[in-house]
C-alpha cells in the first residue's frame, strides 16, 4: 500500500525524534569513550566537565612540569596483541550422523574458511578488538551485499547484476543506539537505531534520492602543541578534536524486533527528511529461521544491567593521572636541585640581572657592601619518596589492567625459573584476559552462524568453491543454499589463547622423547613422521620433498576410490606397509562409520589389504633370499 506524503513525513519525524532522544540518554557514555580515546592518544590532562564537555587543564605556572608518561597505550596494545593471537577458526557440527549431513558440515566449514579469507576476518576481528578494548564495546553488522560476487546477468540498461555475497562491517559503539540502555543483550532490545554519517552523493548513487545536507559533527584525531611540556619547552600531543563534515547527512536505520504488529519485524531507513525504505527485516538470521537484528555485540568487560561494556582504561585513568603527577613533581624537584633557588636580601644585588642571567659558570656576583650575600636554599631530599610512589603506581597498572611483566616485556628476567613455573605464570596472565576472550569467541561463533544463515537464504544460484586438500590438491565444488543444513558452530579448541606454535612444538618433542609416538616394535612409522612434521610447521616441505607423503596421499585416494565403487589396482611401486596402515586407519575412522555402503567398502578394502600383505610378505622373502645368496658367495 502506497503511503501519502503526510504519512511519510510522520514516519521520518518519529524516527528522527526517537534518535535525538536516544542520543541524549547516551551522552554520558559517549563522553567516557572520548575520554578513553584521549588518554590512549596521550591527551591525559583532559577531563569531563559538569557541563558535559571534554575540557583540558592548563598549566598553572610557566615552570610547571606537565609532561605525559603514557602507560595506558602500551597496556592496551599488549592486551590487543595477546587476545588477537587467537585465530578465528570455526567447526560446523553435522545436523545428524547421516552421510549427507556430515558432508554438508564439511562443506559449511569450507565455506566459512573461504569467506573468512575473502572478507579478511582476522583484520576485522583485530579492528573490532581495538574498539572494544578502548571503548568497552563494539558491534559486527552482518548483511547481504548485492554489489558483491560474480556477474550473472545484465539488466536492460546494461548494468551488471551480481550474485551478491556476505559483507561484515565493524560498527563502533558511537553508531549504535538501543531503545533501553539497561538491556544486557541485543535480543533483549525491542529496537535498535544504527546512525552513520554518509556523503549525500553516495546516498544518491545507492538509493536514487536527493537528500539535503545537514550540519553533521564528528571527531578526529589531531596532533598539535597543547598545554603540556616542561620548563622551557612545549610538547606535541594527539587528541580528539571535533570537526564538521561537509556535504554529509545522518542516515538512520531503525530495526524493530518482530512483534504482534510486525511478525517479521520492521526496518525503516531515513536520511535527512526523506524516507528511503520501510518494510520488514530483510534477514532470516535467528534460530528457527526467524528474523532479528543483524548486529553482534562484543565487549571487553561485561557490566551487569548495562547494554554497553566497560574498558580497563576507565580503571587506569586515575592511576595514570597520579603517575603523571609523581613523575612531573619528581622532575620539578630535579630542576630545583640542579638550577637552585636563591634567597636574596632586598637591595643587596641587581635582581633584574640575576633573574635574566641566573648563576652562570664564572659569573661575578656583586652585592652591596654590608649586605647579605645571596644563598641557595637547601632542597629537602624527597627522591626516595618519589621512587617508592612511582613503583607502587606501576604495580597498580599491572593489577588493574591484567597485563604483567611477563606479558608486556619484550625480554624476560625469569631465567632462574623452571619451564613449568613460567607456564603457570603465562596461564595466570591468560586468565586475566578471560572475559574479553570469551566475548570474542561468542561473537565470532555467532558471526559464523549469521554468515551461514544468509547463504542459506540468498545463495540460490550455484557457486564455485575451491577446496585445498591435505596433499596440496585443489578441488572445485559447486554448491547452493540447499547444501547448507547445519549452522551449529563450535570454536576450534586448538586456537585457545595460551596454545602457541612454540608450545605445541615443545609438547610434541616431549611426547617423542617419552616414546609415546612409537609403534609396538619401537619404531617411528613414516605416517607418524609425516604428522609430526605437519604439527611442527613443515607440512609443505614434507609434501614436496618426501616420497613417503606421496605414498600416503596415494593410499588415501585409493580409500576414496573404493568408497566411490571404483576399481583399485596395486602397483609395483607401492610401499605396501604405508598403504596397509592408511587403509586400516580409514576402516577405524569416524568417516567410515558414517558411510551408507560401509559393508561393501569394508569387504573390498579387506581384500585389498590382504593383497598388500601377500605382496609385502613376498617382497620380504625375496629380499631375505637375495641377502642369503650374497652371504653364501
Amino acid at each position: 500500500m502506497k503511503k501519502s506524503k503526510q504519512d511519510i513525513a510522520q514516519i521520518v519525524q518519529e524516527v528522527k525524534q526517537d534518535y535525538f532522544q536516544r542520543r541524549e540518554k547516551r551522552r554520558n557514555y559517549e563522553l567516557q569513550w572520548q575520554l578513553n580515546i584521549n588518554f590512549v592518544m596521550g591527551n591525559q590532562y583532559s577531563f569531563i566537565s559538569p557541563l558535559g564537555k571534554i575540557l583540558e587543564d592548563d598549566k598553572r605556572f610557566f615552570w610547571q612540569e606537565k609532561e605525559v608518561f603514557n602507560h595506558i597505550a602500551p597496556t592496551i596494545e599488549t592486551r590487543i596483541s595477546r587476545i588477537s593471537r587467537m585465530k578465528p577458526n570455526m567447526n560446523v557440527i553435522p545436523a545428524s550422523t547421516d552421510e549427507s549431513d556430515v558432508q554438508s558440515a564439511k562443506l559449511s566449514k569450507e565455506i566459512l574458511r573461504a569467506i573468512s579469507s575473502k572478507i579478511e576476518l582476522g583484520y576485522l576481528v583485530k579492528n573490532a578488538l581495538t574498539w572494544s578494548e578502548i571503548c568497552g564495546t563494539v558491534f559486527y553488522k552482518v548483511v547481504w551485499n548485492t554489489e558483491l560476487g560474480n556477474i550473472v546477468a545484465f539488466d536492460e540498461t546494461g548494468k551488471a547484476l551480481k550474485e551478491g555475497d556476505v559483507d561484515v562491517i565493524v560498527c563502533s559503539p558511537f553508531e549504535i543506539f538501543p531503545d533501553n540502555l539497561s538491556c544486557e543483550n541485543i535480543n533483549d532490545c525491542k529496537s535498535i537505531i544504527h546512525a552513520k554519517a554518509y556523503d549525500i552523493d553516495e546516498i544518491k548513487m545507492v538509493w536514487g534520492v536527493d537528500v539535503t545536507k545537514e550540519n553533521v559533527k564528528s571527531f578526529t584525531l589531531d596532533s598539535g602543541y597543547g598545554n603540556v611540556g616542561g620548563l622551557g619547552y612545549d610538547a606535541s600531543i594527539s587528541k580528539v578534536s571535533n570537526i564538521d563534515l561537509d556535504n554529509h547527512c545522518i542516515l538512520l536505520e531503525k530495526y524493530t524486533k518482530p512483534n504482534t504488529l510486525y511478525p517479521n519485524g520492521r526496518l525503516i531507513i531515513v536520511a535527512g527528511d526523506e524516507l528511503l525504505f520501510a518494510g520488514e527485516l530483510p534477514y532470516k538470521n535467528d534460530d528457527m529461521n526467524s528474523r532479528t537484528f543483524p548486529f553482534i555485540k562484543q565487549v571487553s568487560n561485561f557490566m551487569p544491567g548495562n547494554f554497553f561494556g566497560t574498558s580497563v582504561i576507565e580503571r587506569m585513568i586515575p592511576i595514570q593521572r597520579a603517575y603523571n603527577a609523581v613523575r612531573n613533581r619528581k622532575h620539578e624537584y630535579f630542576n630545583r636541585a640542579s638550577l637552585g633557588v636563591l634567597t636574596v636580601e632586598d637591595g643587596s644585588v641587581d635582581t633584574d640581572n640575576l633573574e635574566l642571567e641566573g648563576l652562570s659558570p664564572g659569573k661575578v656576583l656583586v652585592y652591596r657592601q654590608g649586605g647579605k650575600a645571596p644563598e641557595i636554599m637547601e632542597i629537602p631530599d624527597t627522591k626516595i619518596d618519589f621512587d617508592t610512589e612511582e613503583d607502587k603506581l606501576l604495580d597498580e597498572f599491572k593489577i588493574v589492567s591484567g597485563v604483567s611483566d611477563l606479558m608486556s616485556e619484550s625480554y624476560s628476567n625469569y631465567t632462574n625459573m623452571s619451564g613449568v613455573a613460567l607456564q603457570l605464570l603465562a596461564e595466570q596472565d591468560d586468565t586475566r584476559l578471560g572475559n574479553s576472550l570469551d566475548s570474542l569467541k561468542a561473537s565470532v561463533c555467532l558471526l559464523a552462524k549469521n554468515i551461514l544463515r544468509l547463504y542459506k537464504q540468498f545463495a540460490v544460484l550455484p557457486r564455485l568453491l575451491k577446496i585445498a586438500g591435505e596433499g596440496g590438491d585443489v578441488e572445485l565444488y559447486y554448491w547452493d543454499n540447499s547444501e547448507i543444513k547445519s549452522d551449529d558452530i563450535v570454536f576450534d579448541t586448538s586456537t585457545d589463547l595460551g596454545e602457541t606454535l612454540g608450545q605445541r612444538r615443545t609438547m610434541l618433542l616431549d611426547l617423542i622423547k617419552a616414546g609415546l609416538l612409537y609403534d609396538n616394535e619401537g619404531k617411528f612409522s613414516q605416517s607418524m613422521r609425516k604428522k609430526c612434521l605437519d604439527l611442527l610447521g613443515f607440512g609443505l616441505w614434507e609434501h614436496t620433498l618426501d616420497i613417503n607423503s606421496l605414498q600416503i596421499n596415494r593410499a588415501q585416494e585409493e580409500n576414496l576410490e573404493v568408497v566411490q565403487n571404483k576399481s583399485v589396482e596395486i602397483l609395483s611401486i607401492d610401499e605396501h606397509q604405508i598403504h596397509i596402515d592408511e587403509h586400516v586407519a580409514f576402516l577405524l575412522s569416524k568417516d567410515f562409520k558414517t558411510l551408507k555402503n560401509k559393508n561393501t567398502v569394508q569387504e573390498k578394502l579387506l581384500l585389498h589389504i590382504d593383497l598388500h600383505k601377500k605382496m609385502l610378505k613376498l617382497q620380504i622373502e625375496n629380499e631375505n633370499n637375495f641377502e642369503k645368496k650374497l652371504s653364501d658367495k
